[in-house]
């Protein structure tokens, strides 16, 4: 019987499939818009990454087996934000970039050192209470200007900091 409902991959195959073939991301940019529709402030969450080092980041996840994108980003924005965020998903999923992950840092502003992997990006409006889930420690909220301060753009690894920027850039954001 073949399995045909999105499942996670046992350890070893992940690390199998992460050898051979990139991997599909979403990542979302969380903000609250006002009643314009301009961006008024950045959820960034704050994570401990396995060295133990603390930064902060965007929401982010694989797209499983047979799972739709907006399906994806829905889970995950969950995951990070909790069940009442109430995100609104773009009604168009052209991404806002695509972000290409690399193992050896340099070819690219994003890395990923344990794998080669593809990231499509959006900038998602949530409007309900945001609580942090699973491995955030916390979600704090910027204005725009804050969030491209040197600061903040310090605290994010392997390309986040360049995927805020477009993201502020796409959303039309003067900073």
């Amino acid at each position: 019987m073949t399995e045909t409902t999105p499942g996670w991959l046992t350890s070893d195959e992940l690390e199998m499939a992460r050898a051979h073939m990139p991997i599909l991301y979403v990542e979302a940019v969380p903000v609250r818009v006002d009643d314009s529709g301009e961006v008024i402030s950045i959820g960034l969450l704050l994570r401990i990454g396995p060295d133990g080092t603390v930064s902060r980041t965007l929401v982010s996840g694989r797209v499983l087996h047979h799972e739709r994108v907006r399906d994806a980003l829905l889970r995950h924005l969950e995951k990070d934000l909790g069940p009442v965020a109430l995100p609104r998903i773009p009604t168009s999923l052209q991404p806002f970039t695509v972000a290409e992950y690399f193992p050896t840092a340099g070819i690219t502003p994003y890395h990923d050192p344990r794998q080669h992997a593809v990231s499509l990006a959006y900038i998602v409006p949530v409007t309900g209470d945001c609580r942090p889930r699973q491995d955030a420690l916390d979600l704090v909220w910027f204005t725009p200007q804050e969030a491209a301060s040197a600061a903040v753009q310090g605290e994010m690894p392997d390309g986040h900091a360049m995927l805020l920027k477009q993201a502020l850039a796409h959303a039309g954001v003067a900073i």
